[in-house]
């Protein structure tokens, strides 16, 4: 049987439920996911920061205009904070004067090394020559985030259905017929969601590719010496993003911070890049790291000029982009989903993302094909 619905969220990870909560007050809403869960490869696999400061231009404005939301949520939307101390050390070594002075124009303070031993008592000191601290870097509790956003959905009378791969998506009349492993759906307005698939979403709908490019990210957790306290630990990362580490569950993640150019799949660590980390690790840190607790790869998917890409397609109607979040999908999200609502329900702008300096020409899929936004 063939069910009808004002939208069609095509994926449930970040953007598709925080979009979907948003459209769920003004429209029926159903939100697709192809793995028996949601947020099962971007967003379940991210250990994500919220740094103000870091990014492209259009990301800075999106991360600016959600720390209200990330500080104070909805009534309702979660049963703890979404951001707690975290901070960012940067160490490095001779010849990395030029990250030193990038690091400083973000933002980033010099402080002295015995200084940083103290934020990281393993750290050997005599392996490093200058080290930057940013205070204003947070965690993100994604999980919570991602889990408010699909409660409000519900809340809101959206339907989510998991094990449902979009198998065709043709024309009917003016809207669309949406087929899938878990039933068909006709509606006037697919969101295209879909995170490192959303160009293989738009071929299946004849809508052109935007050229999103997914890059793969490797991690490892190991388990830190009983001796060690490092609850308080900052986010670790050496000049250049060579590799980073921070805690995580108890454990300390350890990334190469590669971005691996890769075809969309259900991602895996490079063992070999995971091993180099781990040696730059045991080279700045006081320990010997006998055994890989868990290794795990996600994909960051970007459009080709680094920004994500948020709107109506210029060329088939009742298809809408959003995509290439990069590796900033998190940190924006309560910015990006009313962005994107309030543009597929031909709704104003809210005043704050317009005063946050958002470029929404800059984030369209137009800027692809030479149409006008």
């Amino acid at each position: 049987m063939t069910m009808d619905t004002d939208i069609v969220v095509i994926g449930a990870g970040i953007a598709g439920a925080s979009v979907a909560a948003r459209l769920a007050p003004h429209a029926s809403v159903v939100l697709l996911e192809r793995e028996d869960q949601p947020g099962y490869h971007s967003t379940g696999r991210s250990a994500a920061t919220f740094v103000p400061g870091y990014g492209p231009p259009s990301i800075i404005s999106l991360t600016s205009a959600s720390r209200s939301f990330f500080m104070s949520p909805d009534d309702g939307f979660c049963d703890g904070p979404l951001l707690s101390p975290r901070g960012i050390l940067m160490i490095g070594g001779e010849g990395d004067g030029d990250h030193v002075r990038e690091a400083q124009e973000l933002g980033m303070v010099q402080m002295s090394l015995d200084e940083a031993k103290d934020r990281v008592p393993p750290l050997k000191t005599d392996a490093v020559s200058v080290a930057l601290i940013d205070e204003g870097a947070l965690d993100i509790d994604v999980d919570l985030l991602h889990q408010g956003f699909l409660r409000e959905f519900r809340r809101l009378a959206g339907q989510l259905h998991c094990r449902a791969e979009v198998k065709a998506l043709s024309r009917e009349g003016t809207g669309w017929l949406v087929e899938t492993s878990a039933g068909d759906w006709r509606t006037p307005l697919v969101v295209n969601a879909a995170g490192a698939w959303c160009d293989a979403v738009a071929a299946l709908a004849g809508v052109r590719p935007v050229g999103l490019q997914p890059k793969r990210r490797s991690a490892a957790l190991i388990t830190p010496p009983d001796s060690w306290d490092i609850s308080n630990y900052p986010l670790v990362f050496g000049a250049g993003e060579t590799f980073y580490f921070k805690p995580m569950s108890g454990k300390l993640m350890v990334s190469p911070a590669d971005a691996t150019v890769v075809e969309p799949h259900d991602a895996w660590a490079d063992d070999m890049l995971i091993a180099e980390a781990i040696d730059k690790f045991q080279q700045v840190m006081d320990v010997e790291v006998r055994r890989l607790d868990h290794t795990w790869g996600g994909l960051r998917t970007f459009g080709s000029d680094g920004d994500p890409v948020v709107g109506y397609d210029p060329e088939v109607s009742g298809f809408f982009w959003l995509a290439g979040q990069g590796g900033y999908g998190i940190q924006t999200s309560p910015t990006l989903s009313r962005l994107a609502a309030a543009l597929a329900l031909s709704q104003t702008i809210p005043g704050d993302i317009v005063a946050a300096g958002v470029d929404v020409s800059a984030l369209s899929p137009a800027r692809f094909h030479g149409a006008a936004v």
